[in-house]
């Protein structure tokens, strides 16, 4: 196994094993309570945390007296934050919120009983009928919902230094940009003496997503369906397609990518050091905590080739089956779908709203873009991050991308993604 794997990607398979026999299998009495409620996430940086103090806002308003202690742990897509919840988890000590992705990742919680059903959030707040039909099955299982979205970020995006591509030459990218325009710009900005894509590299999703942007490009909507139901062949023309492409852009990443997290990368574009980024828009809130300016110093497109999808990361708050302040931790989850709440979370963190009543016309234009996109068809779920397939298929996707970065073997990455299937159909450990 390649060291350069994310420690989130192994810790999400720990953290499945080790709740067969944490937290009991009991749940709570939702009465109890104290004056105290801990919320364990990794939003630490400058639009994280403000995003994240929108929440701690509309809760404290709802709930005064009470202490809300903030348990982030720095790491970008929860590299960090997993591995202290795993332990956790098996001392059998679990914070009363914690933040996970949708689809497998909180699904994965509900099967091993160490998370507790929120059917209650979501009557008291109708959120069955409000919420985005794939972003409510995202959160179910067995038809009881286990978790409750804060937004959803768009992962198909490329982002662009305005001033960068003017002095390279380069027009910036509209409708219908295509993935070898894309290419033929790199390469302009190479000769200009700028760097040409940022990449986070100290933060392996971010690898990860520019190939499962690339995949998307090259596959399809039907064809990323087709791969969720396990039916894509690896060795295909499509996917060698997307792997050759991947690597060539993979030639064109700033020389410091590797010693650069996310947000380092994106501050980096906000201030002209280099010309493009491809990463979820998460982008977007940093860009403008750093002052950056929509329109102005920077703009947006889809990634080349995926202009009518959404691919979504969505990020969840689910409530321990062992929480020591349960009806803290409910009332908590219940405030997030507010109006109000999600107007200010949603804003200062880049996302969308995932439920239908809230009204963004009071968002900037990029959000109000990426809303429309969100509700014109069903938005695709990540694998990067945990939400399309299993923890096994995902370690297995991180290793595939790994290998291929490594060896540029496409043969290598179809081996690894095979292994990864065989290992998913697996029975459950």
């Amino acid at each position: 196994m390649s060291a350069w794997r994310s420690a989130a990607v192994s810790a999400a398979v720990a953290v499945i094993a080790l709740a067969l026999a944490a937290c009991g299998n009991s749940p709570t009495s939702t009465t109890k309570s104290t004056k105290q409620l801990e919320v364990v996430s990794w939003w630490t940086s400058g639009s994280e945390a403000a995003a994240l103090n929108a929440l701690f806002a509309g809760f404290r308003a709802s709930s005064p007296g009470v202490d809300v202690v903030n348990g982030a742990v720095p790491g970008g897509a929860g590299s960090k934050a997993i591995v202290e919840l795993a332990k956790r988890l098996q001392r059998d000590d679990p914070p009363d919120v914690w933040q996970t992705f949708a689809g497998k990742s909180v699904q994965g919680y509900a099967r091993r009983g160490v998370v507790r059903s929120v059917a209650s959030v979501f009557a008291s707040d109708d959120l069955r009928a409000r919420m985005n039909p794939t972003i409510l099955r995202s959160v179910m299982r067995d038809g009881r919902p286990y978790g409750v979205p804060t937004g959803a970020h768009r992962s198909n995006v490329l982002w662009f230094n305005k001033r960068v591509l003017e002095q390279a030459g380069v027009s910036p990218p509209s409708s219908g940009y295509t993935l070898a325009a894309f290419l033929a710009d790199l390469a302009k900005v190479k000769a200009s003496g700028a760097a040409p894509l940022c990449l986070g590299g100290k933060d392996p999703f971010t690898t990860v997503e520019l190939f499962e942007n690339t995949l998307l490009s090259s596959i399809g909507t039907r064809g990323w369906n087709e791969m969720v139901r396990d039916d894509l062949y690896w060795r295909s023309d499509r996917v060698q397609t997307a792997l050759k492409r991947f690597g060539v852009m993979l030639g064109y990443a700033d020389p410091q990518a590797s010693g650069m997290t996310w947000d380092q990368a994106t501050k980096k574009l906000a201030s002209g050091g280099c010309a493009f980024e491809s990463m979820n828009d998460s982008a977007y809130g940093e860009l403008i905590s750093a002052g950056a300016r929509e329109g102005k110093d920077f703009g947006a497109t889809a990634f080349p080739g995926t202009e009518d999808s959404f691919l979504a990361v969505v990020d969840v708050f689910v409530a321990a089956t062992g929480a020591k302040n349960a009806k803290n931790a409910l009332a908590f989850l219940g405030d997030i779908s507010e109006p109000s709440t999600q107007l200010a979370f949603n804003k200062a963190k880049g996302s969308i709203p995932v439920v239908r009543d809230v009204d963004v016309s009071s968002l900037p234009a990029y959000q109000r873009a990426s809303s429309k996109t969100f509700w014109a068809s069903p938005p695709l779920l990540s694998i990067a991050h945990g939400e399309a397939m299993s923890p096994a298929f995902q370690e297995g996707f991180y290793e595939a991308v790994s290998t291929y970065v490594r060896t540029r073997d496409p043969d290598a990455f179809a081996d690894d993604l095979a292994d990864a299937v065989s290992e998913d159909k697996l029975p459950p450990r």
